[in-house]
């Protein structure tokens, strides 16, 4: 790659209102060709916004957008497509039901040309796939490829109408250690092909495994933007969140050998959620007071399920479950919470929140209905709005108010509301189901120190996470699960990265 790449694209001056809020101002951006440029920022930094006006889905209020020097008008994604750029978002949009090819294909020609056939449209779009070093079997239907291939197809449609200009989305958010490296590896080829790769990522491991420049959001602005060399995490970090990231107490020393485990698994079988097969099959651990036991896994691997399990809204077709001492296999999801079992899910908008009702309301709900908050059949309003507003200041949820819909929060907001109503409960037992996903710098540390607090407050917390960092920054032990099944397990300092990927891939001895 040439030091200064030629411009790709450039956007100038981009500014971007919704009523009062200013989501870009003035913004300046541009990728070279044969460059990746990461973008980052917090949470409602105008990274998505930024993205979206490149791609068409919205229009600015001023500035302009030049395409190889060329000043364009992107009014709509296909405005985009047409001006080579592609873009790959954190939820594909591929037709589970369809081919490999036949959604590569979609809306590059008419289905009823006589001339797409079936041979032909594969036997393209599986040369096209070699030649962009993503060989991938073009017959394949997409349900029944793993997640990292489903991106794959992503890209390769983008490649096949014509993309110069890539926009990548959150893209290892739900891959393991070696799915990402295929991936990373796939970007860097692009580039050396020429292409331009616009990433926006909040793992800042990735960055500097990539990162050719990096430019840099806050409040809407850009604040910095540097080249490789000129960066490190410390740097990125600060320029995010405006200061310096505190580092974490240490981890805990846990004697389990003179306590009685806190949630107990024993030969857990889960019939999986589409009802074939065992998504659970056999699988057992403990979880102790004063520790964080970290399960890892490529998405898909049971995980689903162990939760659901654990919560009681799935039943279990064979083994036994324990809360502190009690036997709670049977035991519905309210009889599990009265015995000090909380849970952070990792759906925050669609399972731990009431987006339409009040922060006051979502903090309160499971109280007002086991009969807190109420006098002679009423509910005390006062006390749930008083109660509400100590919680939202003490977890520094902004705004502290109320009355505010959970739907009006950002993201990070609203993962601190969850965070204060399951941990207020100051549960025996906690269940974190990938924490900090989707969550910025400034929030996944939040929710890093939230979670070790009650870990040295003595909860116990089983820890879901796809992010191996995470997983080792805040676990005493893992279990790494492959297809429901415990195949590696120990102390996070004697589990090295090798063996850790060869039993998320489903290889190595099972312990």
């Amino acid at each position: 790659m040439n030091d200064t790449p030629e411009a790709a694209v450039e956007m100038r001056g981009i500014t971007k209102r919704f009523g009062d809020t200013v989501a870009n101002a003035e913004v300046d951006f541009e990728v070279g060709a044969g460059e990746i440029h990461v973008l980052l920022g917090e949470n409602g930094a105008g990274k998505t916004t930024l993205m979206n006006i490149l791609f068409g889905h919205i229009r600015q209020d001023a500035g302009t957008i030049s395409i190889g020097g060329e000043t364009v008008a992107i009014g709509s994604p296909h405005d985009a497509i047409d001006r080579g750029i592609g873009m790959v978002h954190q939820h594909f949009s591929l037709v589970p039901s369809f081919t490999v090819a036949e959604n590569v294909m979609l809306g590059v020609k008419r289905v009823t040309d006589v001339r797409l056939s079936t041979a032909d449209i594969e036997r393209a779009v599986g040369q096209r796939a070699d030649e962009l070093g993503m060989p991938i079997d073009p017959a394949a239907r997409v349900d029944d490829l793993p997640v990292d291939l489903q991106q794959r197809v992503e890209i390769i449609k983008a490649m096949f109408r014509g993309a110069k200009t890539l926009i990548m989305d959150e893209p290892t958010s739900l891959l393991g250690p070696t799915q990402i490296d295929n991936l990373l590896a796939i970007l860097s080829s692009l580039r050396d092909r020429g292409h331009s790769i616009i990433l926006v990522t909040h793992k800042l491991a990735e960055v500097m495994e990539v990162a050719d420049r990096v430019t840099v959001l806050r409040r809407g602005e850009r604040v910095a933007s540097l080249a490789r060399g000129e960066f490190d995490e410390r740097t990125l970090a600060r320029a995010m969140t405006g200061r310096e990231r505190e580092a974490l107490p240490v981890r805990s020393d846990t004697d389990r050998s003179k306590q009685t485990a806190a949630l107990r698994v024993r030969d857990l079988v889960v019939t999986a959620a589409h009802g074939t097969g065992r998504a659970i099959d056999g699988l057992g651990f403990d979880v102790y007071p004063g520790e964080i036991l970290g399960i890892a896994g490529v998405e898909g691997n049971g995980q689903r399920e162990l939760v659901d399990a654990l919560l009681g809204i799935r039943t279990v077709d064979a083994g036994k479950l324990e809360l502190v001492g009690a036997d709670v296999t049977s035991a519905s999801p309210v009889e599990r919470r009265q015995t000090g079992l909380s849970a952070i899910p990792e759906d925050r908008q669609g399972l731990g929140l009431i987006l339409d009702m009040s922060l006051a309301e979502n903090l309160t709900i499971g109280d007002i209905a086991a009969g807190a908050y109420r006098r002679r059949g009423m509910i005390k309003w006062g006390d749930v709005r008083s109660h509400a507003a100590a919680l939202l200041e003490e977890y520094d949820v902004r705004p502290p108010n109320p009355n505010a819909t959970a739907g009006s929060l950002s993201g990070g907001n609203q993962q601190k509301v969850v965070l204060a109503r399951e941990m207020s409960r100051e549960p025996k037992v906690l269940i974190a189901d990938n924490p900090t996903w989707g969550l910025d710098v400034g929030a996944v540390d939040y929710v890093h120190r939230r979670l070790l607090s009650l870990r040295d407050a003595g909860g116990a917390i089983l820890l879901l996470s796809l992010d191996l960092e995470e997983l080792f920054k805040l676990a005493d032990r893992v279990v790494v699960i492959y297809r429901g099944r415990a195949m590696l397990t120990g102390d996070v300092d004697s589990i090295d990265s090798d063996s850790l990927s060869m039993a998320m891939a489903g290889r190595g001895a099972q312990t």
